[in-house]
C-alpha cells in the first residue's frame, strides 16, 4: 500500500474512532449547558461564583471534576476496546457508516508530535 492510501485510511479511522469512542461519550454531558460570554476574547472578564461565595476567574476554574474525568476515561477506554474487538460486527459497521457521514466532514488530522516525543519530523522521513 502506498503512503497516500495509508494516510487516507488512517485519517478515516482516526475520525470515526474520535466520533464513536470520544465524541459520543460522557463528554457530551460535560459539554451540555450554557456557555458563558466573553467580550475580551481571553475570558479575563468571566468569573464563577461558587457556593462559598468565592469569585474564581474562568481561566482558573477546573472545567471537569475528578469523578467526571474518571467516568469519561472509562467510557473512552471501553469504547476503544469495543471498537477494536467488534470491528467486524454488522451492528458496529452500521454505526460506523452512519457516523462517518458526519466525521468525514471534519478537518484532516495531523501528526501530533507531542504524542511521539519528536518535534519537527514526520514518521517515515
Amino acid at each position: 500500500m502506498d503512503k497516500d492510501a495509508e494516510k487516507r485510511i488512517a485519517a478515516r479511522l482516526a475520525k470515526i474512532m474520535a466520533m464513536l469512542c470520544v465524541r459520543n461519550t460522557h463528554i457530551e454531558n460535560i459539554h451540555a449547558g450554557l456557555t458563558p460570554v466573553t467580550h475580551t476574547g481571553d475570558w479575563s472578564d468571566v468569573t464563577v461564583v461558587d457556593a462559598d461565595g468565592r469569585r474564581i476567574p474562568w481561566t482558573e476554574v477546573s472545567h471537569i471534576s475528578d469523578d467526571e474525568m474518571r467516568e469519561l476515561m472509562r467510557d473512552i477506554v471501553n469504547r476503544l476496546y469495543t471498537f477494536h474487538l467488534c470491528d467486524d460486527d454488522p451492528k458496529l459497521q452500521a454505526e460506523i457508516e452512519k457516523w462517518m457521514a458526519v466525521a468525514g466532514k471534519w478537518d484532516e488530522p495531523e501528526i501530533d508530535q507531542r504524542m511521539i516525543g519528536r518535534r519537527g519530523t514526520q514518521p517515515g522521513t
